[in-house]
């Protein structure tokens, strides 16, 4: 028979345990509040003024009334105006524009002529969601961004086609195939959720199975335990390197354009910093199931806001913020450099500094926070 008292009773125990489990009635209520906000706020699939680079050999108003047209579509915001092409690729190479427009010197000789002129603008396809909308734009500029100068004897040209012709080159991803974009970005996927996950319950594991009394009443130090804790992760973390660039190369056919010893090198970074982070969650927790809560707190973040899986420009400002202190943005950043663009240690070395720190502070965190003995 059904009991209402022997009902409640247990209803009251369960409430009595959640109240006691601060950290996992917080998750519950913590996760959605983020889903919502994040989803709601921070992901657009549709990212506006991306920033642009103008390498212009005309000085003509044709030229600049191009450029307003640009900016005028909303998808393209000049941030820089280098002297020559070769700077210019440079800011491209290293991701500090997403596109380059180029604008020869005949392009008012041209016009002027009645002849159809040409200029080209080149866009880093590596995320081909970052600049579909921005390239579809385009048509629109080549066919009204000179009409207010079509004035006199230009004007018959405004009827007919374009006046001129925009060339598109879209740079490392030519045929926007999203699997060159995904693939390599897996790589920080996996490695940031394996490792955060393993590292985070090495602690909480000890004091779980009773193992942490003998490993207090040794004279290891506290770098010692965090170092003999993480080190064998990193050899699990190239395992699963080259499963994924294995079947990168094999299975998606992706291009590999750069150095892997230069990218095997900062993966060693890249995996300490996210042991250093699992270890660190591991001090706090106080059970395994505490230590996997706190890692998927911080997964699904990386997962939004590191630019795998939306664009990272297409996020508002204060996302960005956020992301920028996620090691997997930085992360996701150098692999497709190297991979897809071919760049070196000094194109992504604006990359390497931020994850050094974030590895600094989490190691020192971690450090702070493990405590020799039980309480």
């Amino acid at each position: 028979m059904f009991a209402a008292h022997r009902f409640f009773a247990v209803l009251m125990k369960e409430f009595v345990q959640m109240r006691r489990d601060r950290l996992t009635f917080a998750m519950m209520i913590g996760v959605p509040v983020m889903q919502l906000v994040l989803f709601g706020f921070a992901i657009n699939m549709d990212p506006k003024a991306l920033p642009a680079a103008v390498v212009s050999a005309d000085s003509s108003p044709f030229s600049r009334s191009l450029v307003r047209a640009l900016e005028n579509t909303g998808y393209f915001k000049v941030v820089a105006t280098p002297a020559t092409v070769g700077e210019a690729d440079r800011l491209l190479t290293r991701g500090n524009v997403q596109f380059v427009l180029q604008v020869p010197e005949d392009f008012s000789r041209k016009l002027q002529r009645g002849e159809r002129a040409t200029v080209l603008v080149e866009a880093d396809a590596t995320d081909p969601a970052a600049t579909s909308n921005a390239l579809g734009a385009l048509a629109q500029v080549g066919l009204t961004g000179l009409d207010h100068d079509l004035t006199g004897a230009l004007a018959a040209m405004k009827s007919g086609p374009a006046p001129f012709e925009i060339r598109v080159h879209r740079r490392y991803n030519p045929e926007g195939i999203t699997q060159y974009n995904i693939v390599p970005g897996l790589m920080g996927v996996v490695l940031t959720m394996t490792m955060v996950m393993m590292t985070s319950i090495a602690m909480t594991r000890e004091r779980e199975r009773g193992t942490m009394e003998n490993l207090l009443a040794t004279p290891v130090r506290p770098i010692e335990v965090m170092l003999g804790k993480i080190v064998p992760y990193i050899v699990v973390g190239y395992v699963q390197v080259v499963v994924i660039l294995t079947a990168a190369k094999y299975l998606f056919e992706v291009p590999m354009v750069g150095s892997l010893v230069l990218l095997s090198t900062l993966l060693i970074l890249f995996i300490a910093t996210n042991l250093a982070i699992g270890f660190t969650f591991s001090t706090l927790a106080k059970s395994q199931m505490q230590a996997m809560q706190m890692t998927m707190f911080f997964f699904l973040p990386s997962m939004l806001l590191s630019g795998f899986m939306f664009p990272f420009r297409g996020m508002p400002q204060w996302a960005q913020v956020l992301g920028e202190v996620l090691p997997l943005t930085h992360f996701l950043r150098i692999v497709r450099a190297i991979l897809l663009k071919g760049s070196g240690i000094a194109d992504v070395a604006q990359h390497i500094w931020p994850l050094a720190l974030i590895l600094l502070v989490v190691s020192a965190a971690a450090l702070k926070r493990y405590q020799r003995t039980l309480d």
